[in-house]
C-alpha cells in the first residue's frame, strides 16, 4: 500500500479516537492527493512517519481519508466486514428483542460510509462513499455469511454519493425484496416502502422516543406532523389514541400510512391530510381545531452549518404553529435531526415560542437516538437526535 502523510499536528484527532481525514491536513508535497484513486487503501503516517492505521481515500473530496483499521496489518476486506457485522449484531440483540434495526450505522461500528437497515429478513444498505461501494459484492457476501437473508436491497440514492463522484440507484442485490417489507417497532407492526420510500424506507432512530409518547397518548387527539408513514401516529394509535391525524406532504407516504392504520384495526380512528406541515397547520387553526398531543418531528432544516441562521428560523415558525394547535394543558413533541442545532438551542426555541403563545411551557422529558445509533465519543455528527416533551400550561 501507498503511504499517506499527515502535516505536523494534524494526528491529534485521530489519536483522539476519530477516524475522518481533511484533505488540508495531508502532506501534499510529499504524498500528493492526486497519485491516489477514489476508495485505495493506503496507510497513513504522522508528520515523523509513525503509522496510524489504515484508511481509504478520495482525493476529490474535503473528507478526502476514512480510518478503516488501527492496525496497518488489518485492512478492509470482506472478513473484517463479517467481524464488524457481528460486533454490531451482538449490541443490536443485547438493545432489541425482535430482528428490526439499524444494523450498522457508519463510523460509529467501524464501517465508515455504510448504513444498513434490517427488516427481519430483509436487509436495506445505503452505501455513501467511493472506498466503502468498491466493497459492495463483499457486503452482500458477508450479509449472506452472518444472517442468510430473504433478500438484500441496495438504496444508494443519499445526496452524498454526488459529491464522492458515485451514481445513484437502487436495485435488489441478492433474493426477494418486497414493494412494502414488514418490520415491528416497539411492538407494533408496520410496512415500509423501501423501495420507492425516504432512505432506508424507515427511520429507526427515534424507537424510544415513539415508546416515550405512548405513554401519553391513551385517549387523546393526536396530530402528527411531517408524519411520513405514521411512524408516530400509528404507535399512538396502537397505544389507545381516540383519534389521529397524520399531515405530510406525499400522497404516497400517507397511502402508506393509510395501511398502517389499518394494520392495526385503527382505520376508523385515523385521518390524513396531505400538505405542507406549515401551511396545513395554519389551514387547522383557521378551522379552530385543537389536540391533546401534537407531534413535531420535521426533516432536517439545517443540513450544513450555513443553513443555522434560515434552519433556526424555520423551527421557530413551526414550534410556534404546533404550540397555537395544543390545547390547554396538552402535549407538545418537539424534535430535531439536526446535528447542527444543538440540544440548547432548541430548548430555547421551546421556551421563546411558548412565551410569544401566551403558554407556559414545562419540559417533562426528553430523549435521543436509540442504541441501534450508537454514539462514537470522538464524532460529534453521531450524536444528532434530540427530542422534547413539553406540556403547555395557561400562563397564570
Amino acid at each position: 500500500m501507498q503511504q499517506l502523510r499527515l502535516n505536523a499536528g494534524a494526528d491529534k484527532r485521530l489519536r483522539g479516537g476519530h477516524v475522518w481525514i481533511y484533505s488540508n491536513e495531508v502532506n501534499t508535497k510529499l504524498t500528493p492527493l492526486k497519485q491516489f484513486a477514489p476508495g485505495e487503501q493506503v496507510v497513513v503516517e504522522s508528520a515523523n512517519g509513525k503509522p496510524l492505521g489504515l484508511a481509504y481515500v478520495n482525493p476529490n473530496t474535503l473528507i478526502c481519508g476514512r480510518l478503516v483499521s488501527r492496525d496497518i496489518k488489518i485492512p478492509l476486506d470482506r472478513s473484517l466486514i463479517v467481524h464488524r457485522l457481528n460486533i454490531a449484531l451482538s449490541l443490536r440483540e443485547a438493545c432489541f428483542d425482535k430482528p428490526c434495526y439499524r444494523l450498522i450505522f457508519g463510523d460509529s461500528d467501524g464501517l465508515s460510509g455504510l448504513v444498513i437497515d434490517r427488516f427481519f429478513d430483509i436487509f436495506v444498505v445505503q452505501i455513501s462513499t467511493a472506498g466503502m461501494g468498491l466493497f459492495k459484492e463483499d457486503i452482500v457476501a458477508a450479509l449472506e455469511k452472518v444472517f442468510k437473508p430473504q433478500g438484500i436491497l441496495f438504496r444508494n440514492d443519499g445526496k452524498m454519493r454526488q459529491t464522492e463522484g458515485l451514481e445513484s440507484y437502487s436495485e435488489v442485490a441478492f433474493g426477494d425484496v418486497p414493494e412494502l417489507v414488514p418490520f415491528e417497532e416497539n411492538g407494533v407492526p408496520f410496512l415500509a416502502p423501501v423501495h420507492t420510500g425516504q432512505k432506508t424506507g424507515w427511520f429507526y432512530d427515534h424507537r424510544d422516543n415513539r415508546a416515550r409518547m405512548q405513554q401519553h397518548v391513551k385517549g387523546k387527539r393526536v396530530l402528527d406532523l411531517f408524519s411520513y408513514i405514521g411512524g408516530w401516529g400509528v404507535q399512538a394509535l396502537a397505544a389507545g389514541a381516540d383519534h389521529v391525524t397524520c399531515l405530510d406532504a406525499s400522497e404516497f407516504a400517507l397511502d402508506v400510512a393509510d395501511q398502517n392504520a389499518a394494520l392495526n384495526n385503527g382505520a376508523e380512528r385515523f385521518t390524513t391530510l396531505k400538505g405542507d406541515a406549515f401551511e396545513g397547520c395554519k389551514m387547522l387553526l383557521e378551522e379552530g381545531e385543537k389536540f391533546d398531543v401534537v407531534i413535531l418531528d420535521p426533516p432536517g432544516f439545517i443540513q450544513k452549518r450555513k443553513d443555522i441562521r434560515n434552519g433556526e428560523q424555520a423551527y421557530k415558525r413551526i414550534n410556534q404553529l404546533a404550540m397555537r394547535l395544543v390545547e390547554k394543558n396538552g402535549i407538545l413533541i418537539s424534535a430535531s435531526c439536526s446535528m447542527h442545532l444543538q440540544r440548547e438551542r432548541l430548548v430555547d426555541i421551546i421556551r421563546s415560542e411558548s412565551r410569544t403563545v401566551e403558554r407556559q411551557a414545562q419540559i417533562f422529558d426528553q430523549g435521543h437516538q436509540g442504541g441501534d445509533h450508537p454514539v462514537h465519543p470522538a464524532i460529534p455528527e453521531t450524536d444528532y437526535l434530540k427530542s422534547y416533551f413539553v406540556r403547555l400550561l395557561p400562563v397564570s
